[in-house]
């Protein structure tokens, strides 16, 4: 995973349990916190960019309440794909 050198600053606010599974997880590997941080969200990044949501094709789903039902299967679909 080869990334642009130049950084930017930024601050994030973390719930206390996962800042400490975060450090952990640094001193175990012997890396900084902000290297985890980059590599997690750079995963993230990478993993969803090329993730097609899988309501593609609904209107070939054999069901008559697609329509009607269209926000509701998005969110769920939306959902369902943030957590990857």
């Amino acid at each position: 995973m080869m990334h642009n050198a130049e950084m930017m600053r930024t601050t994030i606010s973390l719930p206390d349990e996962l800042a400490r599974e975060v450090k952990r997880e640094a001193e175990r590997r012997r890396v900084s916190i902000s290297k985890i941080a980059c590599e997690a969200l750079w995963e993230h990044v990478d993993s969803t960019a090329a993730t097609v949501p899988s309501f593609i094709g609904a209107g070939r789903s054999g069901q008559r309440d697609t329509a009607r039902r269209a926000e509701e299967i998005l969110a769920r679909e939306w959902r369902d794909a943030r957590r990857l």
